[in-house]
């Protein structure tokens, strides 16, 4: 096991690292195969066909000796004819199994060609004697004589001519498989080059929540699917990224007031020399600033992990709106009322006061003289109204009020970032209750909070 790791690691090193130089190695490969494969099958089929022609050559010049051989009589006769000389070259003639005439300096093959007579029938053999022969043998037919005649054949022309034809066929594949590898990476990288192009892009967009998108028009069927796939990746990371500049916004909104409490305390406490007790109830304003603080991020971040919260608890609405009242420095003109001491609703304090915070902030913004908060119960909860005086909200705004992000006149000399409505609607929401704004009320504004009840 210990060695086939280092192996297996150093052939990743071998493979190549880009898709087109893997494909292009897998095309070439295969076709190496193939090439090897057709060419072992090539010069096999050639050399058969090379060895069948001297057979066919052999057994020719075999039925030409034949021709002068006579076996009517008792006794086998050869017969004298013109160009005894060519038809005795490399040539056997045997009576029985008698040899009659054989070529001059025939050595060791007259052997062979005494095997191959005593055989009898048609029969050739190999034989590599100072380079390399065929020997065909032949009966002589008709006749009441028994005759045979061998003939022997010079391989050298034929194996000079496989030899050349294998050679031909191994420069012939070199030529193919350059040509493959060459072709395959050039058609791979065109084919490749959108993909190229369509990563490029998809990290652009990506960088600044682009709202361009590939769309699965136009293209081959697998760019198709990668497109689609992309555009979903690319809306994953927009809505992450506005998530994550939402939460932003958010904790920037609402941590800016006890910010701003903790700063003003501090500065107050350094204009000049405070008391003991002074100083004792500036720690406690800025331990509640801070405490504020704390919640403020785990509601919004307990909020953020899963868009809903299931903390636990109860709380009663007036005395926690009389609290964060004290928190938030309220106008003296604001007055917060209830229908019976005991309205519960079924949200934590923290909750509650992060839900109301941004609403009575608006009010008490834009109020003249009244702002006015009234939590009662109804039949399927508990409902908090934040009434007050002013302008109101402009008709054409209202579709927009709880878009992130819009304000109605950005130049009114107040100081907001558009996020404090859809906050207090979104926390509301996450607990089945809702944030909604009531049209009919004139003058002014009325927000409705409404919540499960404890």
């Amino acid at each position: 096991m210990s060695d086939i790791r280092p192996r297996a690691a150093s052939l990743d090193r071998l493979a190549p690292r880009t898709l087109r130089g893997r494909l292009s190695l897998v095309a070439l490969t295969t076709a190496a195969l193939l090439m090897l494969v057709l060419t072992v099958a090539f010069n096999v089929v050639a050399g058969h066909r090379l060895q069948h022609q001297a057979d066919d050559e052999l057994h020719t010049r075999a039925a030409a000796v034949a021709t002068t051989i006579d076996t009517s009589g008792t006794t086998v006769r050869v017969l004298e004819t013109s160009h005894d000389e060519l038809l005795d070259t490399n040539v056997w003639i045997y009576a029985g199994r008698h040899l009659l005439e054989q070529p001059p300096n025939a050595g060791h093959l007259t052997r062979i060609a005494d095997a191959l007579a005593g055989r009898g029938g048609r029969r050739c053999v190999t034989a590599d004697v100072h380079g390399p022969l065929r020997l065909c043998s032949q009966p002589v037919p008709g006749g009441r004589s028994e005759a045979s005649v061998v003939t022997a054949l010079d391989l050298s022309p034929y194996r000079s001519s496989a030899d050349t034809l294998l050679l031909g066929s191994i420069a012939l594949d070199v030529v193919m498989l350059v040509c493959t590898y060459a072709l395959t990476r050039l058609a791979v990288g065109r084919a490749l080059r959108p993909v190229r192009t369509m990563t490029d892009q998809a990290t652009q967009w990506s960088a600044v929540a682009s709202e361009e998108r590939f769309g699965s028009t136009g293209h081959p069927a697998e760019l198709a699917r990668l497109g689609t796939s992309l555009d979903a990746i690319l809306d994953r990371i927009r809505t992450l990224l506005r998530h994550e500049r939402q939460l932003t916004g958010e904790l920037s909104h609402e941590l800016r007031t006890p910010l701003s409490r903790i700063i003003a305390e501090l500065d107050w406490w350094q204009s000049r020399p405070r008391s003991a007790d002074q100083t004792r109830a500036t720690h406690e304003v800025i331990t509640d600033a801070a405490e504020s603080m704390l919640t403020i991020c785990d509601t919004l971040l307990d909020d953020a992990r899963d868009g809903t919260l299931s903390a636990p608890g109860t709380s009663e609405v007036l005395p926690t709106l009389r609290r964060l009242t004290e928190v938030l420095d309220a106008p003296s003109h604001l007055t917060v009322t209830a229908d019976g001491p005991h309205v519960e609703a079924g949200v934590p304090p923290t909750l509650l006061e992060r839900i109301v915070s941004p609403l009575l902030t608006n009010a008490s913004r834009y109020a003249r003289s009244r702002v006015a908060i009234h939590a009662y119960r109804t039949p399927t909860g508990v409902r908090v109204d934040v009434i007050d005086d002013g302008p109101g909200v402009p008709p054409p705004f209202v579709g927009r009020l709880f878009v992130p992000g819009q304000r109605a006149d950005p130049r009114d000399g107040h100081h907001g970032a558009g996020l404090g409505l859809p906050l207090a609607q979104r926390l509301a929401r996450s607990v089945g209750g809702e944030v909604t704004f009531d049209p009919a009320h004139t003058p002014g504004a009325r927000f409705v909070i409404s919540l499960p009840a404890g």
